[in-house]
Formats: C-alpha cells, sequence, structure tokens
C-alpha cells in the first residue's frame, strides 16, 4: 500500500508534528510560568530585607535616641547599610524612634517604615504589665 492509501485509511493525512507543535506550546507557557514566579519571589525576598533592615535600624535608633537624633540616626544608618539597605527616612521623638529603609534587589525597590520605642510611648498598644 502506498504512503498515501495509508494516510488515506488511518485518517492521519494532516496531523503528522501536531504533537510537537503542542508540547513546543507548553515548554514555553512553563517557562513564562516560572519566570513569574521567580520575579515575584524576588520582589518577596526583597520586602522581608526591607523589612528586616528597617526594624533592626529602629531598634539601633530608640538605643540611642536619649543621645539625640543625629547620633540615634547615624546608628540606624550604619545597622541598615550592614544588612544592604539603605535609610530613607529617620527621625526621633522622645524616646522613639521612626525608621524608613529600602533595599534594591533587582528592579525591586520596597521601602518599609519600622517604629521602636517603649511600649507605653507607642500610641494604639497596652501598656506593659507591672
Amino acid at each position: 500500500m502506498s504512503r498515501a492509501g495509508r494516510a488515506a485509511v488511518t485518517g492521519l493525512r494532516g496531523d503528522r508534528g501536531f504533537a510537537t507543535v503542542w508540547t513546543a506550546f507548553a515548554a514555553c507557557v512553563l517557562c513564562v510560568v516560572f519566570g513569574a514566579v521567580l520575579a515575584l519571589g524576588q520582589a518577596v525576598a526583597a520586602r522581608h530585607r526591607a523589612g528586616g533592615a528597617a526594624d533592626l535600624a529602629a531598634l539601633a535608633a530608640a538605643d540611642r535616641a536619649l543621645w539625640g537624633e543625629e547620633t540615634a540616626c547615624a546608628a540606624a544608618a550604619r545597622v541598615a547599610d550592614a544588612h544592604g539597605a539603605s535609610v530613607l527616612r529617620c527621625s526621633v521623638r522622645g524616646d522613639v524612634a521612626d525608621v524608613t529603609a529600602a533595599v534594591r534587589l533587582g528592579p525591586y525597590a520596597p521601602a518599609v517604615r519600622a517604629r521602636a520605642g517603649p511600649s507605653e510611648a507607642l500610641p494604639g498598644l497596652p501598656a506593659a504589665a507591672p
């Protein structure tokens, strides 16, 4: 039986290579999804690094709050720099430090605000037990 006759009998006339096209399409879709997941992971990692750096910088500033705002913010900048972050804003009012830190990781640069001080000094928090 000739090739044309066999294709007519089995019904495979126009389907040769069809699975290859679908496999290539599925591989492309999986690559796009994988890239999106990696980008989201990088954004989350940048946010977490910025949050940790801001928290530690605010604690450092609150620890030096009684020495003045300039000294406290310098301590916050040193701690943030040690964590690969930069301090965007730092203020000390009384013994409460308010620090905003940012981390650049790839195309992402999240900025996170953190406050630190005695629990009685922060509004909205319950007072510490005696």
